[in-house]
């Protein structure tokens, strides 16, 4: 389930990122929103996905209470996901 959670989180931030980076300004700046409604639901699933798999894997990993927060933290963050992987996996 570890290996699952690290491509999720992969997933996640990559999407996240290209959302933020590509997508809102498309959207905002170019009137053309075709990215974030292509994106967003892929995105919206490796999300809940990231979350559910955090809260099976905090028992496997030791986390803390305090831990599992800074996960699920870091999928809020751009390029949280990336820090979090080499900070708590």
């Amino acid at each position: 389930m570890l290996k699952t959670f690290k491509i999720i989180a992969l997933l996640e931030g990559i999407s996240y990122i290209i959302m933020m980076l590509v997508g809102m300004p498309l959207k905002y700046l170019g009137n053309n929103d075709i990215l974030i409604k292509t994106l967003g639901m892929p995105h919206g699933l490796l999300f809940v996905a990231y979350v559910i798999l955090a809260f099976l894997i905090q028992n496997q990993m030791k986390w803390s209470t305090k831990d599992l927060a800074i996960v699920l933290i870091c999928s809020l963050i751009p390029f949280g996901t990336f820090w979090m992987d080499k900070k708590y996996l």
